[in-house]
């Protein structure tokens, strides 16, 4: 760390190491006021959010004093990012995927249909609130079902572009979403449930082992030193693999195609090749451990070092966008989704789950089929489908067409 005045303010520079420190040291600080918050536990907002956000402000405040600033170095925020996706495409195997049967096909594609309509509806709206496309986009798909990792990447891909507030637009929608998600999930279903007068089906004899299948090897002895180093050997091979093809991609379509779609994909490959050859010993807790630590770590970094005052112009408009987000997703799980899969109990409560991973995270999704599940009853399929698809299918339809709504409204509409 390096102290000295800029133009009359303090500023204080961290180093790399710092700079994750810092993050590492938000984040625990978000978990302690998340724990001691019913409100913000009830509600599942991330502890990186929490702490993030609370750093936002005392930026904000030196701009605004001018007193002081702070210049951080994020070069391992995009390895924390790309290292939470790989975890995400090793967790993808098609052994799960195969249990889910017809239902799950289903619920994917409709998953995939509201990620579509997502984006329509934030170009739509981009005229009549102001915004400019790349940001309008950053309130639909990619903060909606992509949630806090993809509205980062997205964003620092869009700042790349000339789009200074990316990154911050970004975590505003994800935010807004995951606030909403886990407000209106439950509600519905209950609607939904006490309107038709559902009820649990109490012969359901859906085979649920997903923890069988995530075991895989590591559902026997202790995994030795040799075994925790090959997996994340495969998480750091996946991860460079990955990179390189998306570098590839973008010279191919003439954009910035995020790292880690790439590295998620070819995690998904490796998941499933590892299932046939066994290579090695895969460990999903372990994989899923590092993951989850990747993303908190990122995330924390990534809002710690945004610039609340770039915000200020865009909030309006950003949560306009996400509020008609809210209101179309809802119509659509009441009137459209809820028949399509089936019009039962199971339906229900998988479209409190829709609402939830659709508006915010997969975590926001098991939160509100949770609720249901407590006051009336367990949904089995419902458990095991929505996690799958919201964790990792619904990017196999949610990328590609996202990349095809940047490049025609965006990269094209900024002469790149």
């Amino acid at each position: 760390m390096s102290f000295e005045t800029v133009n009359g303010a303090l500023q204080l520079s961290f180093t790399m190491v710092a700079t994750a420190a810092l993050a590492a040291v938000l984040l625990l600080i978000g978990f302690w006021i998340k724990g001691k918050s019913g409100v913000l536990t009830k509600y599942c907002i991330p502890a990186p959010v929490i702490g993030g956000f609370l750093f936002m402000f005392v930026t904000f405040a030196g701009h605004q004093t001018g007193a002081f600033a702070f210049k951080f170095t994020t070069t391992l925020q995009s390895p924390f990012m790309d290292a939470f996706f790989t975890t995400v495409g090793l967790g993808a195997s098609i052994a799960l995927l195969r249990k889910g049967g017809l239902l799950l096909v289903i619920y994917w594609l409709c998953a995939g249909v509201v990620s579509i309509i997502q984006n329509f509806i934030s170009v739509g709206l981009a005229s009549v609130t102001g915004l400019e496309y790349p940001y309008a986009l950053l309130a639909g798909a990619i903060s909606m079902i992509g949630g806090h990792g993809a509205a980062g990447a997205y964003g620092k891909t869009f700042v790349e572009m000339g789009y200074p507030a990316g990154v911050t637009v970004g975590a505003a929608a994800a935010t807004f979403g995951l606030i909403f998600a886990v407000l209106v999930g439950g509600p519905v279903a209950r609607l939904l449930i006490e309107r038709n007068h559902l009820t649990p089906d109490t012969s359901e004899t859906l085979d649920t082992s997903v923890e069988e299948i995530n075991a895989g090897d590591s559902g026997g002895p202790k995994l030795s030193p040799l075994d925790v180093i090959r997996n994340v050997a495969a998480i750091l091979v996946c991860m460079a693999v990955g990179t390189q093809i998306s570098g590839w991609i973008s010279k191919l379509i003439g954009m910035g195609f995020p790292t880690y779609v790439g590295a998620m994909f070819v995690a998904m490959l490796v998941r499933n090749l590892n299932e046939k050859f066994h290579w090695y010993r895969f460990s999903f807790p372990l994989v899923d451990g590092i993951g989850d630590v990747m993303l908190n770590l990122y995330l924390s970094m990534a809002l710690m070092s945004l610039n609340l005052y770039q915000l200020l112009d865009l909030v309006g408009p950003v949560l306009l966008v996400v509020a008609a987000q809210v209101v179309i997703l809802i119509l659509l799980c009441c009137f459209v989704i809820f028949r399509i899969l089936g019009s039962n109990y199971d339906a229900a409560v998988m479209c409190a789950g829709m609402l939830g991973h659709g508006l915010g995270a997969t975590p926001s999704a098991i939160v509100n089929m949770t609720a249901v599940k407590d006051r009336y009853g367990m949904s089995r399929k419902a458990f095991m489908i929505v996690p799958i698809v919201g964790a990792f299918l619904v990017d196999i339809i949610y990328q590609p067409q996202t990349i095809a709504f940047i490049k025609f409204f965006v990269s094209g509409f900024t002469g790149q």
